[in-house]
């Protein structure tokens, strides 16, 4: 069985910094790209990041380039989020994503919205 864990979230103030998580099992990690998308009260998934199978290429949604690094760890079948600079309009549950063999920059919705992905994780920015 599938599973993606994510953790790390929490509230934080405009400028902080969080690490997500998340623990993926089930599955050959390092045959995956991974995703991290992110969903606002009231809207639909936005995608935040994308990393390749071997985590040499990764793709950034523009307005976090320059705040967020994702990484992973095949050893550990883990990926991580890392944010800095964070303001309001990052408030979000954040979810990562199982993808397939190849990663693509700014995936369609549709894809994102057909993928397995974790129960989230709240991420708050507020004074």
């Amino acid at each position: 069985e599938v599973q993606l864990v994510e953790s790390g979230g929490g509230l934080v103030q405009p400028g902080g910094s969080l690490r997500l998580s998340c623990a993926a099992a089930g599955f050959i990690f390092s045959n995956y790209g991974m995703y991290w998308v992110r969903q606002a009260p009231g809207k639909g998934l936005e995608w935040v990041s994308a990393i390749s199978l071997g985590g040499g290429t990764a793709y950034y949604e523009d307005s976090v380039k320059g705040r967020f690094t994702v990484s992973r760890d095949n050893a550990k079948n883990t990926v991580t989020l890392q944010m800095n600079s964070l303001k309001p309009e990052d408030t979000a549950v954040y979810y990562c994503v199982k993808g397939e063999n190849v990663v693509v920059d700014n995936p369609p919705p549709t894809f994102l919205n057909s993928q397995m992905r974790g129960q989230g994780t709240q991420v708050t920015v507020s004074s």
